[in-house]
């Protein structure tokens, strides 16, 4: 077989690249241990249970920005804002019981937004934590970024969030 090369429109156009922008991402993956239950749940979920939950990551922008070590955003930091629960138990503000700190230490209680401490809603608290922590490296370069946030609660039940925000 006889492979012949391509008609080229404008020979001119050989040097320039096919690729219109480029992106540059950051990956990160990490496990957490962690309690909850779904009040006024018909089922299972409504008592106390826990799991071991997967998250990842993904952090992208056309150019990231670099520190003074040319790191975009140190993983530690993204990973940390994941294992800050680690060995907790995440509730909502109805959960009155796990906020009672003559029952339970307050520490070991993270409250999420919502009305259940969901796998969306874990995802979502990821995801506000994480702007957050580029919002406070890189403050008012007007970069957009892409964030994406995947909580794995089981095997078989995972929430994802995608968002862009300018930062």
């Amino acid at each position: 077989m006889l492979l012949r090369p391509l008609p080229v429109a404008n020979p001119g156009e050989l040097g320039k690249s096919i690729i219109d922008s480029a992106m540059e991402s950051i990956v990160v993956t990490t496990k957490f241990h962690a309690g909850h239950r779904q009040l006024g749940h018909p089922g299972k979920c409504r008592f106390v249970h826990g799991h071991t939950w997967h998250g990842k990551v993904v952090i992208a922008a056309e150019a990231l920005p670099r520190n003074d070590f040319d790191l975009s955003i140190d993983f530690g930091d993204i990973k940390a804002v994941m294992r800050f629960l680690d060995h907790k138990m995440l509730i909502t503000e109805q959960d009155t019981a796990f906020l009672d700190a003559g029952l339970f230490e307050p520490e070991g209680v993270v409250v999420l937004k919502g009305k259940g401490p969901s796998v969306e809603n874990v995802a979502h608290y990821v995801f506000d934590r994480v702007v957050a922590l580029i919002r406070q490296q890189y403050p008012g370069k007007g970069i957009g970024y892409t964030v994406e946030v995947t909580i794995q609660e089981t095997e078989n039940n995972t929430f994802i969030v995608e968002k862009a925000v300018v930062i």
